[in-house]
C-alpha cells in the first residue's frame, strides 16, 4: 500500500482535547511517532500492531535532533503503510509541522495535516483567561519565546507587541522570561501590565503564576515555575480571579493508582479525573474466561431445568451471555427463570440484555441477596449461580441452607497482573502517589504481592488506601493496609464519592 503521513495535532496535554480525526488517524496508523508534550493516554488508541517511536524533546534533552526526526519520517514512511506523526498542541503553531511537511513535500511523499488544540488557547481557558474579551482586548498575537538560535537577528517587533496588541501569548519563553518582560517594558508597555504563567496546562499537574509585568519574574522563580509553560500578557489575565475553573476542582494534583482490571477502569478513571485527579493505571487483575469452558456450556444447554439466575457482578453477567450467545440463544432462553443481581451496575448490565431484576438486595453484598431470598420460598428450587471461580462462598452455602438446590458455574475467572510493577514501587519510593484505590479483595491480594514484602511498610507510609466496601476492606487490613475511606455505598460512584468527602474534611 502506498505511504502517507499524517502531521496530527494531539492538542495540549489533556488527551480528551483531541480532534475526532486525530484520534482516528491514530487507531489507523502502522507507525506512531510522538512527541515529549503529546498525552501518552493518546497511544491507547493504537493498534496493539503499531509501532511506536518516541522522538520527545525538551529542554537540553533531544531524544533526536530535528533533521533526525525528518529523516525517520521519511524511512518509516518509505516503507509503505500509514505513519502518524503525533505532535503536542497544533502542528503549525510553532510545532515544526511546516518544516516536516515541506520534508515529505520534496521526498514526495503523500501527507495531510489534522490540526490541534493549540496550548495558547487550551491552556489560557483551563486557567480561566479568556484571550480575548469584547471590552478588554479585540487583538492577539502568538510569539514564540525561543527564536532560532541560528537567525542574524530577531525577527519579533517588540514596539509593536508592546503598543498595539490586546493579548500576547508566547510559546516555551519561561527562559527567556527576563528578557520578555524587559523588551516589553522598554517598548512602552505598562510595567503593572497583568501577565500569567501556565505550566502544563489542561493536565492534572496545571500550575498558574500570576502577576504583573515588573514582578512575574520574580514570582515564577519563587514557585520553580519551569518549562513547559506558556505565558499570556495582557488585562484579560485578571479574569481569572473568577473564571478559574480547572483548577478550583477538588482532585487536582492528586495521584491516584487505580488497581482495576484494565478493562473496567474506565469508569472510575472518568469519575476521578473530572475532579481533577491525575489516574495512574496499574491494573492488578485481569479478568478472562474460564479455562475450562464446559461447565458453563453445559448448563447453558440445560437452562430450562433452573427456576432462578443470580448474578454477582458485571463480569457475570457479560461473560454468560457471551456463552449464550455463541451457543445460538438469546434472552429467551431465561424466559421462564426470575433473576436477582448484585449492585445498580449489574442490574443495568442485565437490563441492556432485556432482563430486569426481582430481586434487588438493600446493599451490595452477598449477605444481602441472602436476606432478600428469606421473603421467596426456596425449597426445592434449582438456582443457576454463574460468578467468577475464586468467589466467596457464603451466598451458595446461605442458599442451600434455604432449601434451594444451588449450580455455582464459573463464567469467568480473575488472575494476577503484573504491568508495570517497577514503574509503580518507585513511583511508591519517591513518594509520587497520594491515594491507591481497591475495589475487590483480589485487587488487594495482588497489589500487596507486587510490593517487596521488605519494604511493604516504607513504601505505604503516607499513602491514603481507598477501598469499595466492607470485605475489600477487611481484608486489606488484614494484608497491613491502614484504609482510611471506605464507601458507604459499594459501587464506583459511592467509592468517589467517599474520596471526595475525605479530601473535603482534610
Amino acid at each position: 500500500m502506498k505511504a502517507k503521513v499524517y502531521l496530527v495535532g494531539a492538542g495540549p496535554g489533556d488527551p480528551g482535547l483531541i480532534t475526532v480525526k486525530g484520534r482516528e488517524c491514530i487507531q489507523h496508523a502502522d507507525v506512531v511517532i510522538y512527541d515529549y508534550l503529546a498525552s501518552p493516554a493518546l497511544l491507547k488508541h493504537a493498534r496493539k500492531s503499531a509501532e511506536l517511536i518516541y522522538v520527545g524533546k525538551k529542554g537540553g534533552d533531544h531524544t533526536l535532533s530535528q533533521d533526525e526526526i525528518n529523516d525517520l519520517i521519511v524511512e518509516k514512511a518509505n516503507a509503505g503503510g500509514t505513519i502518524c506523526r503525533l505532535k503536542g498542541g497544533d502542528p503549525y503553531i510553532f510545532g515544526r509541522g511546516g518544516e516536516e511537511a515541506e520534508v515529505l513535500f520534496k521526498a514526495g511523499i503523500s501527507f495531510e495535516i489534522v490540526p490541534g488544540v493549540t496550548s495558547a488557547i487550551a491552556a489560557a481557558a483551563y486557567a480561566g483567561i479568556p484571550l480575548t474579551h469584547r471590552k478588554l482586548a479585540s487583538t492577539l498575537a502568538f510569539i514564540t519565546g525561543h527564536e532560532d538560535p541560528d537567525k542574524d537577528e530577531s525577527g519579533i517587533e517588540w514596539s509593536s507587541l508592546a503598543s498595539g496588541i490586546g493579548t500576547l501569548v508566547f510559546f516555551m519563553g519561561v527562559k527567556n522570561l527576563p528578557n520578555i518582560t524587559r523588551s516589553l517594558i522598554d517598548n512602552g508597555k505598562s510595567p503593572d501590565t497583568p501577565v500569567a504563567l501556565i505550566r502544563w496546562g489542561t493536565t492534572p499537574a496545571q500550575q498558574t503564576v500570576s502577576g504583573t509585568l515588573e514582578t512575574i519574574v520574580e514570582k515564577a522563580r519563587a514557585a520553580g515555575l519551569k518549562a513547559p509553560a506558556i505565558i499570556v500578557v495582557g488585562d484579560v489575565v485578571n479574569l481569572r480571579q473568577s473564571l478559574k475553573w480547572f483548577e478550583e476542582r477538588p482532585l487536582l494534583g492528586k495521584r491516584i493508582v487505580v488497581t482495576r482490571a484494565r478493562e473496567q477502569a474506565s469508569d472510575l478513571v472518568r469519575l476521578l479525573s473530572d475532579q481533577g485527579a491525575e489516574c495512574l493505571e496499574y491494573p492488578t487483575i485481569k479478568i478472562r474466561p474460564p479455562q475450562d469452558p464446559e461447565p458453563l456450556k453445559r448448563t447453558i444447554e440445560n437452562l430450562a431445568a433452573y427456576d432462578w439466575i443470580v448474578f454477582t457482578s458485571v463480569n457475570g453477567v457479560s461473560y454468560f451471555f457471551e456463552q449464550l450467545y455463541a451457543a445460538g440463544k438469546d434472552a429467551r432462553a431465561l424466559g421462564r427463570m426470575q433473576t436477582a443481581a448484585i449492585g445498580p451496575a449489574t442490574a443495568e448490565r442485565l437490563l441492556e440484555f432485556g432482563l430486569s431484576s426481582d430481586i434487588v438486595p438493600e446493599t451490595y453484598r452477598a449477605e444481602s441477596v441472602v436476606a432478600a431470598f428469606e421473603k421467596v420460598k426456596l425449597k426445592g428450587k434449582k438456582i443457576l449461580l454463574p460468578r467468577a471461580r475464586e468467589a466467596r462462598p457464603i451466598l451458595p452455602i446461605e442458599l442451600a441452607k434455604m432449601g434451594a438446590d444451588v449450580d455455582e458455574i464459573p463464567a469467568y475467572e480473575t488472575i494476577k497482573a503484573v504491568e508495570n510493577a517497577e514503574d509503580l514501587i518507585q513511583k511508591l519510593k519517591d513518594n509520587q502517589i497520594d491515594l491507591i484505590t481497591f475495589t475487590s479483595s483480589s485487587t488487594v491480594k495482588n497489589f500487596k504481592a507486587l510490593l517487596p514484602a521488605k519494604s511493604f511498610s516504607e513504601l505505604i507510609a503516607g499513602v491514603t488506601i481507598a477501598s469499595i466496601g466492607p470485605i475489600t476492606t477487611d481484608t486489606a487490613r488484614k494484608l497491613g493496609f491502614d484504609v482510611l475511606i471506605n464507601a458507604e455505598s459499594y459501587t464506583i460512584p459511592g467509592l468517589v464519592a467517599a474520596i471526595l468527602q475525605y479530601y473535603k474534611k482534610s
